[in-house]
């Protein structure tokens, strides 16, 4: 697949995935919480969160929408970018921060993160592939490993809106 078929990919979903953060966003998570996905290959009941993050060389926050699993009640998200080559920018704002804030649903937090390493990384790895399929072809079309990222709720925070975010 790799960064062009990836880019497709978003091209194809993106006004979709505009849609889909205006829906939660606005209705400050009572929508857009659980979404079907099964157009693309997941599933009708799939669970999304929000994450925010400032962006590493622009200081905007920015807010994405993404599937999301709880492991052990850790918050778990994943950089697929649809198997591009390269990594997604929001992961790239999170490496660079001690703490992201995420919302799920109308409850927002401060978290901290952590990537699994090992059996736990795999173990998780196969969770989130059972909760979307496609992620197993995303990582046979790319040579980089796609990351996980495991949140961990530190302090509510107030739920997130549209004003100030890109």
């Amino acid at each position: 697949m790799g960064d062009a078929d990836a880019a497709a990919i978003r091209a194809a979903r993106g006004d979709w995935i505009s849609e889909h953060l205006e829906i939660y966003l606005t209705s400050g998570g009572t929508r857009g919480h659980i979404m079907d996905v099964s157009a693309v290959g997941g599933r009708a009941l799939t669970t999304h969160c929000l994450i925010k993050c400032v962006g590493r060389k622009s200081a905007k926050v920015y807010v994405r929408p993404l599937i999301y699993g709880n492991v052990g009640g850790e918050i778990v998200v994943v950089a697929s970018k649809g198997g591009a080559d390269t990594h997604p920018g929001w992961y790239l704002n999170v490496l660079e921060s001690n703490t992201i804030g995420v919302q799920i649903a109308t409850q927002a937090f401060e978290a901290t993160w952590r990537e699994p390493e090992g059996e736990e990384r795999h173990q998780v790895w196969a969770y989130m592939a059972h909760l979307y399929p496609p992620y197993l072809t995303y990582q046979q079309s790319t040579t980089r490993q796609i990351p996980l990222v495991m949140l961990t709720p530190v302090r509510p925070i107030a739920v997130f809106s549209a004003e100030g975010s890109q």
